[in-house]
């Protein structure tokens, strides 16, 4: 049998429990605006870093931003991939990714110049071993580490073999964040010109083998020791500012600037470089960009006859829609004799590449090149190369390749002609 409270009790729970309810409702209310409070702030943090991510891939060939879960697209390689420790881990995670590609070439020399001598050829160009650790949210570490051609050999076993392969750290490098638009950087860089050089995963890119002014003339892949800055600023700027080592040209090779890159090995930093790279994405699928870089002797101090040596680049990757369009334009002035004695003294090239995204996982392309290591040689040293063929997606990050090459060539210089396969994933 139940016992009733006498009214007077009854009175007494009641006013006991109207201040103690109240008292409940308002920390449930406190705790739903902290919540809430919370949530706001991870979905701010997740909208900066899509908006970062969109930025550092807004240059990327094949114009979507489904190609590549790095900003090397997880860097660029380099790139925006750093900044996905703040959707995929948190602080103290550690990252692992990669990329490669395997070529076919098929190529027939058409030239009569020099002894014939066509290139067909089966090569697993690259291997690549990314690996990312972020110690805190504001400083992370980001590495490359890169065998090409497959294999080495020491050469001391006797059999005479010889290997094409090379092993070699793409990049290493520490990143501070100084604010929410500001990171400082110091290691292994990759110089920001272009844009295969930063971002050149085989499923960021159409065609097989990488363009040929960002081989001769930026010239890929290129990386040096430093360190600097980059940052956002404005209304759809960004900047890249770093001090570096230097190239190491050489008569020898006509001052060509690809035979002056050092790979970090041992660097001659006698002089040191500057570079300095300004981009704008404030419209819609339009990037237009440039960069510039200053070295005050590109000889390191080993030849008299040779001086300072600047680049200017631009670029601009415009889409709409499927369509998009790259362009890029690259020069280097050389000062001293023995540049301008080789013609070298110039050295120039550009590109412009057409595509058209057929459906999400097939995509074509054209490409018109030119490049020339000796503009003023006083002969004919010009190289161009024209290029049409398509990129297919079964993933996302996996493509399969094809194209066919058309060059023109220096008289006395092998012209090769034909077609290419690739395939490569990143991941």
């Amino acid at each position: 049998m139940k016992t009733r409270k006498p009214p007077i009790a009854l009175a007494l729970s009641l006013m006991l429990a109207s201040p103690l309810a109240a008292q409940a409702d308002t920390d449930l209310k406190a705790e739903v605006e902290r919540l809430k409070a919370q949530n706001r702030e991870i979905l701010e943090r997740l909208d900066a870093t899509a908006e970062l991510l969109e930025s550092g891939r807004a240059g990327q060939p094949v114009g979507t931003t489904e190609a590549g879960p790095h900003d090397h697209a997880m860097p660029t390689t380099g790139s925006m991939r750093q900044r996905t420790f703040g959707i995929h881990g948190r602080t103290g995670s550690t990252l692992i990714g990669g990329y490669g590609e395997m070529h076919y070439n098929n190529l027939e020399q058409k030239d009569s110049g020099s002894p014939k001598s066509d290139k067909k050829a089966m090569d697993f160009h690259r291997f690549i071993l990314f690996m990312g650790h972020e110690f805190s949210e504001r400083i992370r570490f980001w590495s490359e580490l890169e065998v090409e051609h497959a294999y080495l050999n020491d050469n001391n076993d006797g059999s005479g073999d010889t290997a094409p392969g090379e092993v070699s750290v793409e990049q290493a490098f520490l990143e501070f964040d100084l604010n929410d638009n500001t990171s400082a950087r110091a290691g292994i860089l990759l110089i920001p010109v272009g844009f295969i050089n930063e971002t050149h995963e085989p499923p960021t890119f159409y065609g097989v083998e990488r363009n040929n002014v960002a081989k001769n003339i930026i010239p890929t892949t290129w990386r040096e020791g430093g360190a600097g800055l980059t940052g956002r600023f404005g209304q759809g700027f960004s900047y890249d500012l770093l001090v570096h080592t230097g190239l190491k040209t050489s008569g020898s090779s006509n001052y060509a600037v690809r035979k002056g890159r050092t790979g970090v090995g041992a660097a001659p930093a006698d002089n040191l470089a500057v570079t300095a790279r300004l981009n704008w994405v404030g419209m819609p699928g339009l990037l237009v960009g440039g960069a510039v870089q200053r070295q005050t002797d590109i000889t390191q101090g080993t030849d008299a006859n040779a001086g300072a040596a600047t680049l200017l680049s631009g670029h601009f990757s415009w889409q709409t829609g499927p369509f998009q369009l790259l362009g890029v334009y690259a020069t280097w002035s050389l000062d001293g004799s023995g540049p301008a004695t080789a013609g070298a003294d110039r050295q120039t090239g550009w590109y412009v590449e057409p595509s058209w995204k057929v459906t999400p996982k097939f995509g074509v392309f054209a490409r018109y090149s030119t490049w020339d290591n000796q503009v003023n040689s006083g002969t004919d040293t010009a190289y161009s190369q024209r290029d049409i063929g398509f990129n297919y997606w079964p993933h996302e990050n996996v493509v399969l390749k094809f194209d066919y090459q058309d060059q023109s060539t220096p008289t006395g210089s092998a012209e090769y002609d034909g077609i290419n396969l690739g395939v490569g994933y990143m991941f």
